[in-house]
């Protein structure tokens, strides 16, 4: 098969990893209740610290990142970095879209932190760094997440990383769709904060 030929492979690859669910898993297993009738209902860390497991969503933000980076780095041996990326773009479509869950999923901060961290792990680094700022001085989950999206496409451009840049751009624009609710909830001042319960 040629190198182009497995592109689409690298996509499929990123998309089913990106797919597992892991805060519906985790506190399934956990005996929790069903994690979409919690908080916002969503699927991820945040919300499943609404639960009050703190454990469970570290362990969900971890398994979100990682699927993402492993998705990457698989990708990548096989194929080089349009297949890494590719598999980055499934990998965060099938957070967003998963097959498993009627295609309602995250909204894809863990995993756009993962994918970052394997295709250039300084990047994913100020990624943290912003948004754990923003979050000490606002308490808001989903402002952080957006203000350190923002910054990562330019910064990734800054670094002359330009096909990086791009990816990102799209993500970042896929990201803020996703949040639209909790920027329309942040402009009213009704947001929940972070270790909020509702």
């Amino acid at each position: 098969m040629s190198a182009d030929g497995l592109l689409p492979l690298a996509f499929l690859i990123g998309y089913l990893l990106g797919s597992i669910p892991f805060g519906m898993v985790l506190t399934r297993m956990a005996g929790t209740q069903d994690l979409r009738t919690v908080g916002s209902g969503n699927i991820g860390a945040t919300n499943v610290l609404r639960t009050g497991r703190k454990g469970l969503a570290a362990a969900t933000l971890l398994g979100d990142m990682l699927k993402g980076t492993v998705a990457v780095i698989i990708a990548g041996t096989i194929d080089g970095p349009n297949a890494a990326m590719l598999a980055a773009l499934g990998a965060f479509l099938g957070h967003l879209f998963p097959v498993w869950l009627k295609f309602r999923g995250g909204k894809g901060v863990a995993t756009y932190i993962g994918v970052l961290l394997g295709l250039f792990w300084p990047a994913a680094l100020i990624f943290a760094a912003i948004w754990l700022g923003t979050a000490y001085t606002t308490r808001y989950s989903s402002l952080s997440a957006l203000i350190a999206a923002f910054v990562t496409p330019l910064f990734l451009w800054w670094f002359g990383h330009n096909a990086l840049a791009s990816l990102f751009a799209v993500l970042t624009l896929l990201l803020f769709y996703m949040h639209r609710e909790n920027i329309q909830r942040l402009q009213a001042g009704t947001e929940g904060k972070i270790g909020e319960r509702k």
